[in-house]
């Protein structure tokens, strides 16, 4: 029986490939992705049993409700008919019950003895408790003899019941919280919270976070062998130090880490509108990225730049169909590490681009290692298919060493075989790119506040400090007011990429910015607030953050592996991240092995890069972006 990808599938039955996949999941039938191929058979026996085709199924699953309330009908009428039933057929229990109405009604018709069973049985108890319920003492001990009597009766008959343990049930419901609150309350004693200590902070600032005087902590400072003075710095390492000495807990917040104050906003699901998604281009240098981006934008970028390598970010926007794409191009250089690695942070879909005369390559890998750490799905775009000696099975194997496997090998990773020159597979990729996208189901809400992140920025000399933005939520427009790390301004102009100026951008649309007071760093949270003035305190405040904690940092000392290792016996580490480097194949190979063997029980260990060669500046940048350590093995910085 012939096989279909799951969307071509979709596509023909007129549902959205996570329907389908969710569909033959119900099934048993295995899908992993959007691209995966199974049996027109299964797919159609699974439609089929979704869309109700297997009704003689579903039919006893109706019927049976409409049984049960037929059959709970009736009960519920003739219940007090089958009473006096009963209480024929018990002699005991009938004598009991018909005390209860002779004694409420008199001489009253069987009729309205049936018909007021229940309510019989209740009048006694309410003059029970009271003085004045009955016509004398005597009459008022029967009648208690009668209740408990009836009580027993109603035990046995199991028909007077049902009516009134409702009330009963309920007052017990709200007793039992009463008796089970108590145990709780020895568990409401909890650890207390830690106190927040920002990172840098000064002697008389660590005194106040931690209720004491400041000149106890200068005591306790020169104890530990620090001098320091009341408007000094301290390190990390030294408001630890004194927040253990008095067994008080802390974190430190680094401004780097602290969340932007983004204003709340509760998007409703009507209010919330699909998004382009966000695409990184990944790769080697002189693979071809920049000039297959420049082959779908159909635009002339890579002549303009220098010896034809790419020297910045650049966001840039692509049609397909009904559909939009944002791209960002960042540079394959090695030089450039840090700004790939920033751009994997803000994308939805990696794509990264190997030629298929060249086979994958360092900076292939080290593409791979980010997106991978930055838990972004990828894309394989095979280019150069066109030139000769090119051979995309070679690219597979090599990549299948590398734990990517492509989709027809079995896997769950696309590969496209594309040609920059020839315009070859293009709509191939744009349609799996929507594709992958289409599952994670990217939305926003373009009526909240805006927000984004800064994708590059640079001093123009005519036009001052120019921020390219990738907004991400809410619409930003001419005259807001934003705030971006220690820099804020006014919206004064916005250019998309073609350098037309438009008046707002949509969440996931590119701009360049016109208006910050400063050049802000790449990869900044952006947000706007209500007006400048909010604006410049918050920047002023982060501003005045990152200066202190830059003193505090020079005085500070390096992260020592014992220390790792101390923060791991205390649980602060849960995982780690290692980026191995060997002078030899076979002995990266021997550490990886060894490394695999140590105990896992409280740290994982994770290997998000291992090479061969010297330890560069693309390996520190990708340890710094990810929290690694680095571990060489007969090996030397470069």
């Amino acid at each position: 029986m012939a096989k279909k990808r799951v969307h071509e599938i979709a596509k023909a039955e007129g549902l959205s490939s996570k329907e389908l996949l969710t569909v033959l999941k119900a099934a048993g039938v295995e899908a992993k992705a959007a691209a995966s191929s199974v049996e027109e058979a299964d797919a159609a026996r699974a439609i089929a049993a979704a869309r109700g085709n297997g009704t003689p199924a579903a039919a006893p699953a109706q019927a049976a409700p409409a049984k049960a309330e037929t059959a709970v009908k009736p009960a519920a009428n003739p219940a007090p008919q089958a009473a006096p039933a009963r209480q024929q057929a018990n002699a005991p229990a009938a004598e009991a019950a018909a005390q209860a109405p002779q004694a409420a009604a008199g001489s009253a018709p069987q009729s309205q003895a049936k018909a007021g069973g229940p309510k019989a049985s209740t009048k006694p108890v309410r003059p029970a408790g009271s003085p004045g319920g009955g016509g004398g003492g005597g009459g008022g001990a029967k009648k208690r003899r009668v209740v408990i009597d009836s009580q027993a009766a109603r035990r046995d008959q199991m028909g007077g019941p049902p009516p009134q343990r409702p009330p009963r049930r309920r007052g017990g419901r709200r007793r039992r919280p009463l008796l089970e609150e108590p145990p709780a309350k020895p568990d409401t004693p909890v650890e207390p919270e830690a106190t927040k200590v920002n990172s840098g902070a000064t002697v008389r600032e660590v005194g106040e976070a931690l209720g004491l005087a400041p000149a106890e902590v200068i005591k306790k400072l020169m104890m530990m062998g620090e001098m320091a003075t009341l408007t000094q710095t301290l390190t990390d390492d030294s408001i630890k130090a004194i927040a253990d000495e008095y067994d008080r807990k802390i974190e430190i917040v680094r401004a780097a880490d602290e969340e932007p104050q983004e204003p709340e906003f509760d998007d409703a699901d009507e209010d919330l509108v699909e998004r382009p998604p966000v695409v990184t281009i990944m790769g080697h240098v002189d693979h071809g990225k920049t000039s297959l981006l420049d082959a779908i934008r159909e635009t002339e970028v890579a002549a303009g730049e220098a010896g034809g390598i790419t020297q910045h970010i650049g966001a840039y926007q692509v049609h397909h169909g009904e559909k939009t794409i944002t791209f960002l191009d960042t540079p394959g250089h090695a030089a450039f590490t840090a700004m790939r690695a920033r751009g994997a942070k803000v994308t939805d879909v990696v794509v990264v681009v190997v030629a298929a005369d060249d086979g994958v390559m360092p900076q292939t890998k080290e593409a791979i290692d980010h997106a991978r750490a930055a838990d972004v799905p990828m894309l394989i775009a095979v280019n150069k298919i066109d030139k000769e000696g090119a051979n995309p099975e070679k690219v597979k194997t090599e990549l299948a060493s590398e734990g990517i496997t492509p989709e027809d090998w079995g896997g769950d990773t696309l590969f496209c075989e594309v040609s920059a020159k020839t315009h070859q597979g293009l709509d191939e990729l744009l349609e799996s790119i929507l594709l992958v996208t289409e599952l994670e189901e990217l939305e926003a809400n373009p009526d909240a506040p805006a927000s984004g992140n800064v994708i590059e920025s640079q001093l123009d000399p005519g036009r001052g400090p120019v921020v390219t933005v990738l907004v991400q939520r809410g619409t930003l427009g001419v005259g807001d007011s934003l705030v971006a790390g220690p820099q804020w301004g006014r919206v004064r102009a916005m250019h998309d990429f073609k350098g037309e100026v438009v008046e707002a951008a949509v969440p996931g649309m590119p701009v360049e910015v016109l208006g910050f007071d400063g050049v802000a760093d790449a990869g900044e949270f952006v947000q706007a607030v209500e007006n400048d003035r909010r604006a410049r305190q918050l920047a002023q405040e982060r501003a005045d953050r990152l200066q202190r904690e830059a003193l505090a940092r020079r005085n500070a000392r390096k992260v020592s592996l014992d220390e790792v290792f101390a923060r791991a016996q205390a649980g602060d580490i849960k995982e780690l991240n290692i980026v191995l480097k060997a002078d030899v194949a076979g002995s990266l190979e021997a550490l990886q092995d060894e490394l695999a063997k140590v105990p896992q029980e409280r740290v994982a260990i994770n290997i998000i890069h291992s090479q061969t060669g010297g330890i560069n500046e693309s390996d520190v940048m990708l340890a710094s972006a990810s929290d690694a350590i680095i571990i060489g093995f007969n090996v030397r910085p470069l």
